[in-house]
């Protein structure tokens, strides 16, 4: 995953004291043809790990679901704390265990630790962190993925033009990794390169460059003894992409290898509109769920269904959870997507690595951030939740109140009725069904909104024969008022009135009908990259990248769409650095 960095604060970066130096000892001879410091009897031991591992490598990567990502920490630029994760402890690891996680991939950037020049040495300090980290979380009771990171983009990118150095300095990084852990446990995974990728190359080309260093990095592993000779190695497609174009590209690289103790990944984040909001993809609909089933079978199909495991070492939405900007995806559709995915995977035979960058578990308290949203994702593990077509009922206030109706997705369960709290509604009275369709009368929603101010008046559960109950809004509601309003390219906001709405998306154009913004490839633009709601303070936000992109003098069209389904539709017109919004 690119670097997604959340918030900037900085911390005291490394290992201190007597275990520094023991760690530091430890790769030293690890470097020189030793991996493990010796004991009195003169018996060298590797790192202890409660991690039972199976002979199979479909087997040992099956008994690592569920995964989870140690993102922006040592793949972080240039410092394990430079990306606002602080410093990792044991008890992160045994946080993640506790939590029902089996394994962990833990990225790591080498590229500041190691001199740019041949012999490309990495640090031996930076190498006993590493180290550090992977024996805590082996001795944690967790299987550990360990990689090369954003490398792929800093100098591998850079193969087409500078080829011999590219490959010398991957070969010599892999050496030294393949040394400093040779003895580790089998609970120990290499993956070769995160999202490899070429600047300047033709596809053949690109499929050319990471054969070579995909077979390099298996003859390295290979041929540098101990225990690995027959350590699972993790071969990733172009990109981490998950086209059938490059799944069948790392199938090819992957049978020519002839070890059956290879891995295939690739990376998921759902359809790309869906994932980060854009091109009108409000909605985890049939066109998001038909992505992951394609995906998921192709993924089955080519390698799973052919003796190949398959490693989701990244899954998750872009950007989702975001805790310092609204978020672009829905709540309720963001876990509709988490409840697919888990379900696919066991369907699937796929293990599955949950992307953190800092979303979900804060480091610092080892607390969830959401803990519902984890409950959910969890919850999808081992079982299916029903769910419904959306996550609230609105309920418009200047109207007379009428029955409002929500689809059920079953999902394979069995709807057992609606909760308020500890109070179960009554069937007939309170609401209706009638095949999948759920329809709360006019009696109950009167009820239900009491004074009928703006906003969620009360929360309901649609509670299933098994999985984690559906939370329902009950919200009034009236369409936003939005106002004329002037500012500049650096600093516009309109003032709106939301009245009990969310924004869900903004479509621009012109008067030509021509798309207006930085996105031209539609008019429905991205959340949080040209518009964004600011609803503490009653504006919508219009971007600077999005204003400075408008023709100058030409007004363009916004209409706002919320999830009630209402929209409003507003001008904005850019005449040098000064922008002027008015109501139509």
């Amino acid at each position: 995953m690119k670097d997604i960095r959340q918030h900037s604060y900085h911390r005291s970066r490394g290992p201190g004291g007597l275990a520094a130096l023991l760690l530091t000892l430890v790769v030293m001879l690890g470097l020189t043809g030793g991996s493990a410091l010796a004991a009195p009897d003169g018996t060298k031991k590797s790192s202890p790990s409660t991690v039972s591992v199976p002979a199979s490598a479909m087997d040992a990567v099956a008994a690592m679901q569920p995964s989870w990502n140690l993102g922006n920490t040592l793949d972080a630029i240039p410092h394990e704390d430079s990306w606002g994760n602080g410093q990792t402890t044991k008890a992160t690891f045994e946080k993640i265990a506790a939590k029902g996680f089996r394994s962990v991939r833990i990225p790591v950037t080498w590229s500041d630790h190691q001199s740019a020049t041949a012999p490309y040495t990495i640090d031996a300090t930076y190498m006993a962190r590493v180290k550090q980290l992977v024996d805590w979380a082996q001795d944690s009771g967790l299987y550990v993925v360990l990689n090369v990171h954003h490398d792929s983009w800093q100098w591998v990118s850079k193969m087409s033009t500078d080829h011999d150095n590219v490959v010398a300095r991957f070969n010599s990084t892999w050496k030294q990794i393949a040394a400093a852990f040779r003895d580790e446990p089998r609970s120990l995974l290499f993956e070769g390169i995160n999202e490899p990728q070429f600047e300047n190359a033709t596809a053949a080309q690109k499929t050319e460059y990471l054969n070579e260093l995909q077979v390099s990095f298996h003859s390295i592993v290979r041929s540098s003894g101990g225990a690995n000779t027959n350590r699972l190695l993790s071969l990733t497609t172009q990109f981490g992409s998950g086209d059938q174009a490059h799944l069948d590209d790392l199938h090819k690289t992957i049978i020519s290898l002839n070890d059956r103790q290879l891995v295939a990944q690739v990376h998921f984040y759902s359809w790309y509109p869906f994932s980060v909001n854009i091109a009108g993809g409000t909605h985890y609909d049939d066109v998001a769920r038909k992505h992951l089933e394609d995906t998921f079978a192709n993924l089955h199909n080519t390698f799973v269904a052919k003796g190949v495991p398959l490693y989701l070492g990244e899954y998750g939405l872009l950007d989702y959870p975001n805790h310092f900007h609204p978020s672009r995806v829905e709540r309720g559709e963001a876990l509709k997507y988490f409840e697919h995915v888990g379900y696919a995977a066991r369907r699937y035979g796929i293990t599955t690595a949950l992307w953190d960058p800092f979303a979900y578990l804060n480091r610092d308290t080892l607390q969830w951030r959401d803990a519902a949203l984890f409950a959910w994702i969890k919850s999808s593990w081992t079982t299916r939740s029903g769910t419904a077509s959306f996550d609230k009922v609105f309920v418009p206030k200047s109207s007379p109140i009428t029955a409002k109706s929500l689809t059920l997705n079953l999902n394979g369960t069995k709807f057992r009725g609606v909760w308020q709290g500890g109070t179960k509604l009554v069937a007939g009275r309170d609401y209706t069904v009638s095949g999948n369709q759920l329809t709360f009368t006019a009696r109950a929603l009167t009820h239900l909104v009491g004074n009928r101010a703006y906003g969620v008046n009360a929360t309901l559960q649609a509670r299933f024969t098994s999985g984690l109950p559906w939370n329902i809004g009950i919200v009034t509601n009236d369409v936003p008022v939005l106002t004329n309003a002037t500012g500049t390219t650096s600093s516009f906001t309109i003032p709106t009135q939301y009245r009990g709405n969310d924004l869900a998306t903004m479509h621009a154009t012109y008067a030509d009908g021509t798309n207006a913004g930085q996105t031209d490839w539609t008019p429905f633009q991205e959340f949080n990259k040209a518009f964004s709601p600011d609803y503490p303070n009653g504006t919508i936000i219009l971007t600077p990248d999005f204003l400075n992109a408008l023709r100058d003098g030409e007004p363009a069209k916004l209409v706002f769409h919320f999830y009630s389904g209402a929209t409003v539709t507003y001008h904005v017109t850019k005449s040098g650095t000064s922008v002027t919004g008015t109501v139509s």
